[in-house]
């Protein structure tokens, strides 16, 4: 069975894009973290299926719960970076964009002693506004992006004409985009997050299937809060912010095991490892 790719995005749900409106970078450190319960329950599933994951840290998080980046690290699964302060990338200028990666690669790299090679953005946010982001990723010695969203119509992210496959950029990057499907022309997510948690397993299925089929790995993608059904609630968001935050929320954790029962998954770097990609990792 083909081996598909899973990356948990490291972040808590005090630092998600739909509420930054409600919660300020400078006051996080006022809210309740509870990463570390949601990563070591995820990993504990991990471990009952024998599968690696990739996950990508968010510095500000890596910096307060060291042991938490070690345990992920030593049960064997692929550390890489997440940036340090969920800013969205083409809300910064360049110079702020790399400085705040360098942050959370010196962070990471000081905690588990050892050198990471992937790179997500917060919310997918390299788009053609910040595609210049991806010089900077190289520049910095990372081997992998996993940020560009093949479709078009979101709000903050997606590029329509990225290709939907692991491909190399121009720069000798790795691109690694999450998982789509093509239904009547038109180029939909499946990949996770919001996606997996509003659409009935099945449908997840068959796209999992599908992209298989075509001898290429989904990329699949959660957050830790996804797995936190009693997390507090942010009162002040409108009905669509609180749609996408919480919806089917208590029905992540069984969803997963499903789809970790029906199809295989390794991390991003043993992926392109077992693959022989052309980039040296």
């Amino acid at each position: 069975m083909m081996n598909n790719i899973l990356t948990i995005d490291v972040e808590d749900y005090f630092q998600v894009e739909n509420f930054k409106e409600y919660i300020n970078y400078n006051d996080w450190s006022n809210f309740e973290q509870r990463v570390k319960r949601n990563i070591i329950k995820i990993l504990n599933i991990l471990d009952t299926f024998n599968y690696k994951a990739t996950f990508f840290i968010l510095g500000w998080t890596a910096e307060r719960n060291s042991e938490v980046v070690k345990e992920i690290y030593n049960r064997g699964h692929e550390v890489a970076t997440h940036g340090y302060s969920h800013e969205l990338i083409y809300k910064q200028s360049e110079n702020e964009f790399k400085e705040d990666i360098i942050r959370s690669i010196e962070v990471i790299e000081g905690i588990i002693k050892d050198k990471i090679i992937g790179y997500r953005a917060p919310a997918f946010s390299i788009t053609k506004d910040s595609f210049w982001a991806l010089d900077i990723i190289k520049e910095v010695g990372l081997k992998y992006d996993a940020s560009i969203f093949p479709i078009q119509g979101h709000d903050r992210y997606g590029m329509v004409d990225a290709k939907p496959q692991i491909y190399n950029l121009d720069n000798d990057l790795f691109e690694v985009p999450p998982a789509t499907v093509k239904i009547f022309g038109k180029r939909l997510p499946i990949a996770g997050g919001g996606y997996f948690r509003l659409a009935p397993y099945i449908l997840t299925k068959i796209a999992i299937k599908k992209i298989n089929n075509k001898e290429m790995p989904a990329v699949i993608y959660l957050h830790p809060w996804e797995f936190d059904p009693d997390q507090p609630r942010i009162e002040e968001a409108n009905y669509i912010e609180k749609f996408r935050h919480y919806i089917n929320i208590d029905k992540t954790e069984d969803k997963f095991k499903k789809m970790l029962s029906d199809f295989n998954f390794t991390s991003i770097e043993n992926y392109l490892e077992l693959n022989e990609v052309e980039n040296n990792v």
